[in-house]
């Protein structure tokens, strides 16, 4: 056994060693070759970093809402030109209380109103003789956890706070550094919208929506630059006791339907006045990865174009190097080579262009890879199934454009390839 093995490594060298000499006695039609398969890898590498990477932002962002968070709102869309539009948000005080009594919908937990008083209310507050543009909402008791948000100073609403619809503010990181820019702690201080003074409790620890903000999403307005009331004292200012949305959190195995039956409820409630829709955290993050997704299959198909105008010049020149040495052939097989010797070297000439290519081209994939990451200052780096699949694609690419070329030597008969010219 280990004499038959020793046999096989002596052959593989040799056929290595054949294989080397007659690629390099081709070095300028190899080094393009081998150029052509590493820049298709490369876009490949390239175009698969950026997708994840993108798909890791977008995602992170994202969840900064909440993985399990839902929103039921009044739909505003007019289906039926007859029908009456009526006035007002479609949810008030007296709905969330009823919600609340019948438990109809067990799947969902800390179900909390929230008050969007944009257009308004005044979007700027001041303190101190400076002024900054918010984003005010009124808050209930769990909004906080329901929202993902954490607190990086003072404290979260109480239920009085909420109820007595006390004038306490949690302002984002954003409002601290435009209306207090000299302190560090701004707990205490007194904050005003219009003529309504607000004592700050807390801050909010800062989020990242920067991608969003960047594309226009309606979920990427700057997250720092909220200022939280309690509801109640929203709708006292606002004097009017409406509800723009309901948000909860579906619980744990709890499907979709938890949210139909909220929407069911309040339909129910209102004998058919109003219509809702709702939109849910898992939606989102699945629209997001699924364009995603299409988007870097676009981008691997495009730079797969590059790896096919590769692999037909590899095929060129195994073709070429078949006629140009067809003699040394049929020399070969007079003094016993085999058939599948000559198909095994041809092969691993091919087969070794598109892997030098490949092992060039997760390089530069890499170190494209590497500046992206500073420029952008986010990790864009080569995944290891990536690289597999980079390597595994090279030689695919090697096999597939030798097996032709490989096939037609070994098939030469001794005495026609001895009398080719």
């Amino acid at each position: 056994m280990s004499g038959a093995w020793r046999e096989c490594g002596v052959i593989w060298k040799d056929l290595a060693e054949q294989s080397f000499l007659s690629l390099a006695d081709h070095r300028l039609r190899v080094l393009l070759s081998v150029l052509g398969i590493a820049i298709g890898i490369a876009a490949v590498i390239l175009i698969g970093v950026v997708s994840q990477g993108g798909s890791r932002i977008v995602l992170s962002e994202l969840e900064t809402f909440g993985l399990r968070t839902i929103w039921v709102f009044r739909d505003q869309r007019v289906t039926d030109p007859r029908r009456a539009m009526r006035e007002g948000t479609g949810i008030d005080n007296a709905d969330l209380a009823a919600v609340r009594q019948s438990n109809c919908c067990p799947g969902l937990q800390h179900l909390e109103p929230v008050v969007l008083p944009r257009g308004q209310l005044s979007p700027f507050m001041r303190a101190q003789g400076r002024h900054t543009q918010v984003d005010i909402e009124g808050v209930g008791l769990a909004y906080l956890r329901v929202n993902n948000d954490e607190l990086q100073l003072g404290r979260a609403f109480s239920a009085q706070d909420i109820e007595q619809g006390r004038r306490v503010a949690i302002i984002g990181t954003e409002v601290q550094k435009a209306l207090f820019p000299d302190r560090a702690n701004p707990l205490g201080q007194e904050i005003r919208n219009g003529e309504v003074r607000l004592t700050v409790i807390g801050v909010l620890r800062a989020k990242d929506r920067s991608f969003l903000a960047s594309i226009g999403s309606a979920g990427g307005r700057d997250a720092n630059a909220r200022v939280l009331l309690p509801y109640k004292r929203v709708q006292s200012m606002l004097q009017r006791d409406q509800i723009n949305l309901l948000q909860a959190e579906l619980a744990a195995g709890a499907g979709l339907s938890a949210i139909t039956q909220l929407q069911d409820f309040l339909h129910r409630r209102h004998k058919g006045a109003f219509d809702y829709r709702s939109e849910n955290m898992m939606q989102h993050m699945n629209t997001a990865d699924n364009i995603l997704g299409a988007v870097s299959i676009i981008g691997v198909v495009a730079a797969s174009v590059s790896l096919l105008v590769a692999g037909l010049g590899i095929l060129n020149i195994m073709s070429t190097s078949v006629l140009e040495r067809t003699r040394e052939i049929g020399l070969r097989k007079a003094v016993g080579a085999r058939s599948r010797d000559i198909l095994l070297q041809f092969l691993l000439e091919s087969v070794l262009i598109s892997l030098s290519g490949g092992a060039i081209g997760l390089l530069l994939g890499g170190l494209a890879s590497l500046v992206l990451t500073a420029l952008l200052n986010f990790p864009l780096l080569p995944s290891v199934p990536l690289i597999v699949i980079a390597l595994v694609v090279s030689l695919m690419v090697g096999i597939l454009s030798g097996i032709s070329p490989a096939w037609r030597a070994a098939r030469l008969h001794p005495v026609e390839a001895l009398r080719y010219e």
